[in-house]
C-alpha cells in the first residue's frame, strides 16, 4: 500500500446482519453508527433480568490507516458502546438498571501468530486478527460484557428489601441498638 494514497470510507450499515461480515482486509476505511436492541444480541439477552423500553446500546465506529515502524501501515479500530442493560442486583435480587459505556481501540493484525506476539505492555489498543468476514456485532457484544461490573448492584441506599424473598410478608428485621457483650451473656449464663 502506497504510503500516500487516499483510502475510500465506507459507511457501515446499522443493520445487525449487515456487521457479521465485515472486510477488513480490504485497503478501505470504515465508520458508521447504530443502535443495537437486547435482542440483536443473544449473549447479553440472555444475562438480561428484563428488557425495557429504551434498552439497547449505540455503537459508533471508526477506522484509520496508522504508520507503523519498519512495516505497513495498520488500521485502527475505535469502537464506542454506550447503553442501558437491566440486571439482578446481587444485594436485594431485584432489577438493576445499569448505564454502561465503554470506548475500546484495536489494531489490526493478520494472523493469531502476530497477535500473541503484539507487545502487552500496550494497553491502549489491543489486537485483532483481520479477516475478510470480520464479526463485528459478536466484537461489540464481546465489549459490552467486559464492561459489565463483577457484581452488579443498586448505588449504596438504593436497593429495596423485598419481603417475599425472606420467608414472610410485611416482615421487618430490626438490628438490635447495641451489640452484645458476649461476656455478659456467659456471666449470665453462669447465675443459671
Amino acid at each position: 500500500m502506497n504510503r500516500n494514497q487516499v483510502l475510500p470510507q465506507v459507511e457501515l450499515s446499522g443493520d445487525p446482519s449487515a456487521l457479521r461480515r465485515i472486510d477488513f482486509c480490504a485497503p478501505q476505511s470504515y465508520q458508521g453508527t447504530g443502535f443495537l436492541e437486547i435482542s440483536a444480541l443473544p449473549r447479553l439477552a440472555k444475562e438480561a433480568s428484563s428488557v425495557e423500553l429504551g434498552d439497547g446500546f449505540h455503537w459508533q465506529i471508526n477506522t484509520h490507516f496508522a504508520d507503523s515502524p519498519g512495516s505497513e501501515p495498520r488500521q485502527i479500530l475505535k469502537l464506542g458502546i454506550k447503553g442501558r442493560i437491566h440486571l439482578v442486583c446481587q444485594s436485594c435480587l431485584q432489577d438493576c438498571g445499569l448505564d454502561l459505556v465503554q470506548e475500546s481501540r484495536f489494531v489490526m493484525v493478520v494472523n493469531e501468530a502476530e497477535a500473541d506476539a503484539f507487545p502487552m505492555e500496550d494497553d491502549q489498543q489491543e489486537p485483532l486478527v483481520a479477516s475478510q468476514h470480520f464479526d463485528l456485532l459478536s466484537l461489540i457484544e464481546d465489549e459490552i460484557l467486559l464492561s459489565f461490573p463483577l457484581i452488579p448492584k443498586h448505588p449504596e441506599g438504593a436497593c429495596q428489601v423485598h419481603a417475599a424473598s425472606f420467608g414472610g410478608v410485611g416482615v421487618v428485621f430490626e438490628a438490635p441498638d447495641k451489640p452484645q457483650n458476649p461476656f455478659n451473656i456467659l456471666k449470665n449464663m453462669k447465675k443459671n
